[in-house]
């Protein structure tokens, strides 16, 4: 790098000034090519040319919130991988799920947790839970133009309200749609392309004030109820040993379930439909 182009201590004078609470600002400003949304758009639809990740469910409980996702990725007719991981934290109060296009969903979500940690850094404070909703709204909306032709990321996010009221509902969810749309869900919310099953199955299981174990149970047999009508949603695969990823968020923070937890719900949920079938 030329002398022209560096400042004290041979840093860019971009690394130089006065930082502000938004990575994602401070790299657009100094190394504006790292951003998804501003690389070159394709000019022809690309969608069935890359993996897409597909369900993710969250629900709320008497303590906080569960989100979980299933394992498939498909990419056009065929199923790109079976162990996909969909579902992460954000930071210790909140986690992501993707659906959409996968490369672009997983780096918009690591540039995420960059933007809440550089946030806590920056202003010595954790960010509100609607001010981490409205920042990933605007990742969101500079992704519209890969969007539009095909490599749109609809991520569903949930978190622990630090700052709820007493006597409501700590935790909440927030959707998406590919414009920076942000929605606040009531009790629980789906995307992808088994939501439409997925929240079939939760408006008949899911209550107001279920405990940890039930509302475990209500998300694992949404996403078994979106894999049983949905292609590119997996289901509990016991030969390889998948199960879906389930967080559940509280006062204690952000915990990702054992796989052993979750393949036992799964496991009840099978044996009861095959009992139900006649099958048990």
């Amino acid at each position: 790098m030329s002398q022209s182009h560096t400042g004290r201590s041979g840093f860019p004078p971009a690394y130089l000034d006065r930082v502000g609470s938004s990575f994602t600002d401070f790299l657009a400003s100094a190394a504006p090519d790292l951003l998804p949304g501003r690389r070159p758009v394709p000019q022809i639809p690309v969608g069935d040319l890359t993996p897409h990740g597909t369900t993710i469910v969250a629900v709320t409980c008497a303590d906080g919130v569960l989100m979980g996702g299933d394992r498939r990725a498909t990419m056009g007719n065929l199923i790109s991988s079976r162990d996909i991981e969909k579902v992460y934290p954000a930071d210790s109060w909140s986690v992501i799920g993707i659906a959409g296009a996968a490369g672009i969903a997983i780096e918009m979500v690591k540039l995420y947790q960059v933007e809440l940690e550089h946030y806590e850094k920056i202003e010595g404070l954790t960010l509100s839970l609607d001010g981490k909703a409205n920042r990933l709204a605007q990742m969101i909306r500079g992704n519209l133009g890969a969007a539009l032709q095909g490599l749109a990321v609809v991520p569903l996010f949930a978190g622990y309200d630090l700052d709820a009221a007493p006597g409501t509902t700590p935790g909440r969810i927030f959707s998406y749609d590919v414009t920076g749309g942000n929605y606040e869900e009531r009790g629980y919310a789906a995307v992808g392309s088994g939501s439409l099953f997925a929240k079939n199955s939760l408006k008949k299981t899911w209550r107001t004030g279920l405990d940890g174990d039930a509302a475990t149970r209500t998300l694992v047999e949404a996403l078994y109820d979106a894999a049983d009508d949905d292609s590119a949603t997996g289901g509990p695969d016991p030969v390889r040993r998948l199960y879906p990823i389930v967080y559940r968020v509280d006062a204690e923070g952000a915990v990702r379930l054992a796989d052993d937890e979750v393949a036992g719900v799964a496991t009840t949920v099978i044996d009861e439909r095959a009992a139900a079938e006649g099958q048990g």
